[in-house]
């Protein structure tokens, strides 16, 4: 069976950016996803369609395919007071390399990633860790199955599912509640 949309691969992998591993999966614990559903980098899907089990692959993702270039607007300095909770600085988060989640503007929680603290301001830096970085990605297929229905509901592990937290007949969502 070859790799295409609403497809469940199984593979394992190792990611190396600037000559050191950034991340693998092995055969006792691959990387399981539904292909074609946004899980992963799409350039990283694209590269993977069409192969079968025991199918090798070796490709690099440029920043531009992977987790995009580095963005200087993105780093930003911030009032220390944002950082109260009950009129309290949390000063054991400021610790410069500490990966705090923070709400963007339209209320969505994005990290951001302690740069600097002085004494009145927080520099922080919102680019993806892997951002401005080429991905050398290598692995093995280990396995290509139908997603079943409910997969393809409620996602592999139910993430899908428990993204709703409301009536979908009123939004049309997928999730089947």
């Amino acid at each position: 069976m070859k790799i295409q949309d609403e497809k469940v691969v199984s593979l394992t992998y190792t990611l190396v950016v600037d000559g050191k591993v950034e991340d693998q999966a092995t055969e006792e614990n691959p990387l399981e996803y539904i292909h074609g559903l946004g899980y992963l980098l799409p350039k990283f899907e694209e590269y993977l369609s069409g192969k079968t089990v025991g199918d090798s692959f070796e490709f690099v993702l440029s920043p531009e395919e992977g987790y995009g270039v580095y963005d200087a607007q993105a780093v930003v300095e911030l009032p220390k007071h944002i950082f109260e909770i009950d009129g309290k600085i949390q000063e054991q988060l400021l610790v410069v390399g500490q990966v705090i989640p923070m709400m963007n503007q339209a209320g969505g929680v994005i990290p951001g990633k302690v740069i600097e603290v002085q004494s009145e301001s927080v520099k922080m830096d919102f680019n993806h860790a892997l951002a401005g970085k080429e991905l050398h990605f290598s692995g093995k297929v280990t396995g290509v199955r139908d997603a079943t229905e409910k997969e393809l509901t409620d996602g592999l592990h139910g993430e899908r599912a428990a993204q709703c937290n409301h009536d979908c007949s009123s939004c049309g969502g997928g999730c089947g509640n």
